[in-house]
């Protein structure tokens, strides 16, 4: 039911599980591998959707191995970052806040870091918010929130009938009930949707995972459990918060030392923005990624705060189009540089280079790049 902690992007530190848990975590994991099970919560029969289940209903299914869940993957090597995210939590708000659980299936118990009755415990609630922090996607419930850190290989399906045909390793599902109607601090751009599901609909949220280096962070009322990555002084503002303003980009910039990629990406800075979204940035500013943040002018620093919020703000735009309704598939051909190695450059029509380090692609323009 509850995973050792994977791997993570290079550069990204994290405790271990027994920091993380005290032993908790480590435990059920060691438990569920040998048993072989996995834990499915259902309302327990007619008029019972909208109450608590009392206990999980456990079923036994062999484990794959590793190899098997690294060969499935069509994905490709980038992170969900902010725009990704953003997409998904003002869809996902518009079309199950307000609804309630009914069902909660968990087939990848090495994604899950809770204990059955915790999952057990969402059945009946209402999802009050769908929001997004960083890289994060959190789920607010009247008594507890669930966080998913979708990390490489994740992506969420919003599928609005039971019957739709499940992807392959999907890991977690919840499905929730019939609502009054869509809440009113919705998107504007999700208005009148045909993707949102009807109000009697029982639509399901999928999280599939290949390879099953995300995770799924159940917080019930008055449980204290590390969300890694989401402590105090581990994640800094969003790169599209608002109350991010120039000025305050310049002091917190001068925190920070090293290379201007490394420094987007490090979520202490700005959170939210990953390998490929830094590549644009940098390109947008002109601005070599391997640049140190101390030869930057005062000029530099500023064209690199307009970069971050008008490169976001267009893949937003771009995203929001293209995007819907298939929420599982991650769009990038749209992207001036990133993955493009040997291509030609949109700005100057000379070639592009790229480098392969630490599994990372870095993307960059050396003619029209300082």
């Amino acid at each position: 039911m509850v995973a050792e902690e994977s791997k993570t992007a290079q550069a990204e530190l994290k405790p271990s599980v027994e920091q993380q848990s005290g032993g908790f975590v480590r435990s059920v994991h060691s438990f569920d591998q040998a048993m072989g099970r996995l834990f499915t919560c259902l309302a327990q029969g007619p008029g019972e959707s909208s109450t608590r289940a009392k206990s999980a209903t456990v079923a036994r299914r062999p484990h794959s191995d590793a190899g098997d869940l690294a060969t499935c993957a069509p994905y490709n090597s980038d992170v969900p970052e902010l725009p990704d995210l953003s997409v998904l939590a003002d869809a996902f708000q518009a079309a199950m806040t307000g609804r309630r659980v009914l069902e909660v299936d968990a087939p990848g118990p090495l994604t899950v870091r809770g204990t059955p009755d915790e999952l057990g415990g969402l059945i009946g609630q209402r999802l009050e918010r769908f929001r997004r922090r960083g890289k994060f996607l959190w789920l607010d419930f009247e008594h507890g929130r669930v966080a998913i850190n979708a990390m490489l290989t994740g992506r969420l399906q919003l599928a609005s009938d039971p019957d739709v045909k499940r992807p392959s390793r999907t890991l977690f599902v919840v499905r929730f009930g019939g609502r009054d109607g869509v809440p009113p601090d919705t998107a504007p751009w999700t208005a009148g949707a045909d993707w949102i599901p009807p109000n009697d609909a029982t639509p399901e949220l999928r999280y599939r995972d290949p390879t099953q280096m995300g995770k799924v962070y159940l917080l019930p009322s008055g449980v204290e459990r590390p969300v890694p990555g989401t402590a105090p002084g581990e994640m800094g503002p969003d790169a599209d918060d608002p109350e991010l303003t120039r000025e305050v980009w310049r002091t917190r910039i001068r925190r920070h030392s090293g290379e201007l990629k490394n420094l987007l990406r490090n979520q202490e800075f700005v959170a939210g923005i990953g390998n490929a979204y830094a590549d644009e940035i940098l390109h947008a500013a002109r601005l070599l990624p391997f640049r140190k943040r101390g030869t930057l002018a005062p000029e530099e620093v500023d064209e690199l705060y307009a970069a971050t919020r008008g490169t976001l703000t267009h893949a937003i735009a771009v995203l929001r189009d293209r995007v819907p309704p298939t929420f599982e598939t991650e769009v990038r051909d749209f992207l001036s540089v990133h993955n493009r190695g040997g291509q030609t450059c949109r700005r100057c029509g000379e070639r592009l280079s790229q480098t392969e380090a630490g599994g990372f692609t870095t993307s960059y323009c050396r003619h029209c790049q300082r």
